[in-house]
């Protein structure tokens, strides 16, 4: 048997030293995983929940078709099985195969990456309770106040991939996920905020909780509740809108990542996720957005909770614009899918675990800062409205026409920030929403956000994803409240 106390890059190396195929190529790539949940309810202590994953996925190419098989035996036996299962289903698979694999560009470079303080201590059990509890009763304030809770997820992720040809890439991660939600309640009503509401995963150590401002945020987060239990419905009608960088997140999200994901742009989740408004002879010339929007790929910024030196597949990340001055220049496909379309694509072959096989996936997916400031942005709006963080979200099987809601509003009138609105929600057109864009943040108004709920393929498969972006102004919005 391997040595399971060992790292998977050193078990990686050592079952494929002894791994035999007839294929034309094989992979091996092992993923250990630990998923550690710390949570605060109404001042009680959750039970602690620990998980962990191991498994190795086997890849083989066998004339024209590929193979997949997925296995928890890291034995040199159960490796051996994997990959000669992996290596039959690639011949078997010959005679339908959507790319030639004879023709498709295998992994050349190995190399390493980790995240930010990937082994930096952190707090122990006591000690992470006491901080959430912290901020749990600091969110108390008062009898309207129903629901306090305070959580914090952390990931420890390694993984190695090793080649037929000798490519080995080593890749360690470690992901925190702080939260805070206040409810309140009163006069038949109900009100939630949160500190992010799910989208404050990052790369890094103790100091992602200092980037999302969790210290000091219960009584924040408690009283801004309370705001909204007051306030009145958003109103209905055009305005300006400006977006926070906690919900461009989920603009992005849903309006340009996946409607650029070129697997779905072919057809590959048209049952299922559905398909895209984007077409393949758009690359190049379509125009998505106004001329200010600038989108970017960028697996470089080590505290965003998508960066990585190399995808699922072995192909080297960089940062490359998916549209420029507002057009499409390029599409978020890995290199099989780039072979297939004859398009440019990014290093975004991504699979969710051990045992899924690399499909198109976000990243880090991020608008770049402009060069105004959000008091600049404000004043320069005379009817509009300021909204934050997500909370519902509807959009169409091409990623089209979409409805969002958010937690927090605040009108704003004749360049000024003035009243606080509850449900605050917009539609629109996302072929027409980006084009709209009239302002965008400058570097001080720029937040990085991530979350790990993004879904998609078949079997299903969750992964972590990481958006970034300015405060942003699109003109002439459709907005309403109340639902």
């Amino acid at each position: 048997m391997i040595d399971e106390n060992r790292a998977p890059g050193a078990r990686a190396v050592q079952a494929a030293k002894a791994l035999r195929s007839d294929a034309d190529f094989w992979s091996l790539r092992i993923v250990d995983e630990t998923i550690d949940e710390h949570a605060v309810r109404n001042d009680v202590a959750q039970p602690f929940s620990r998980t962990r994953e191991r498994g190795a996925m086997l890849t083989a190419w066998a004339g024209t078709g590929a193979g997949y098989a997925a296995t928890p035996d890291l034995s040199p036996a159960g490796l051996q099985a994997a990959l000669d299962i992996a290596t039959a289903r690639a011949r078997a698979s010959a005679p339908w195969a959507l790319v030639d694999h004879r023709q498709a560009a295998r992994p050349q470079s190995s190399g390493t990456y980790a995240s930010p303080d990937v082994d930096a201590a952190l707090p122990s059990r006591a000690e992470w309770i006491e901080r959430l509890a912290h901020e749990c009763a600091a969110a108390n304030l008062g009898a309207r106040i129903v629901e306090r809770a305070a959580s914090v997820m952390i990931v420890h992720t390694e993984q190695s991939y090793v080649t037929s040809d000798g490519v080995r890439i080593d890749q360690r991660f470690r992901f925190l996920m702080p939260e805070l939600q206040a409810v309140a309640h009163g006069d038949g009503d109900t009100q939630t905020r949160s500190l992010g509401q799910s989208g404050t995963l990052a790369q890094g150590g103790i100091d992602v909780l200092a980037r999302y401002g969790f210290d000091g945020a219960g009584a924040r987060v408690a009283d801004e509740a309370l705001q909204l239990l007051a306030a009145p419905n958003c109103p209905t009608g055009r305005r300006d809108l400006l977006l926070m960088p906690d919900q461009m997140m989920l603009q992005i999200h849903e309006s340009i990542g996946h409607p650029l994901e070129l697997d779905r742009i072919l057809g590959d989740e048209r049952n299922f996720a559905g398909s895209s408004f984007v077409r393949p002879e758009m690359v190049g010339h379509y125009q998505y957005g106004s001329p200010l929007l600038n989108v970017t790929f960028d697996p470089e910024p080590t505290a965003e909770a998508a960066s990585y030196a190399f995808d699922d597949d072995g192909t080297p990340a960089r940062k490359q614009y998916l549209i420029r001055n507002g057009v499409l220049e390029r599409l978020l496909g890995g290199a099989l899918s780039q072979q297939r379309a004859g398009l440019p694509g990014v290093a975004n072959s991504r699979a969710s675990s051990w045992n899924r096989a690399p499909i198109d996936r976000m990243a880090n997916l991020n608008v770049e800062p402009g060069d105004q400031s959000l008091d600049a942005l404000i004043a320069g709006t005379e009817h509009g409205i300021l909204m934050r963080t997500n909370t519902s979200w509807s959009i169409d099987d091409h990623r089209n026409k979409f409805q969002f809601g958010c937690e927090f509003g605040q009108l704003i009138e004749n360049g000024r920030l003035t009243q606080v609105v509850k449900r605050p929600n917009y539609r629109g057109i996302s072929a027409q929403f980006w084009r709209s864009l009239r302002a965008v943040g400058d570097a001080s108004t720029f937040g990085i956000y991530g979350t790990p709920y993004c879904g998609k393929g078949e079997p299903a498969q969750i992964i972590r994803v990481g958006h970034a972006a300015p405060a942003c102004v699109f003109a002439g919005v459709d907005v309403f409240g109340g639902a």
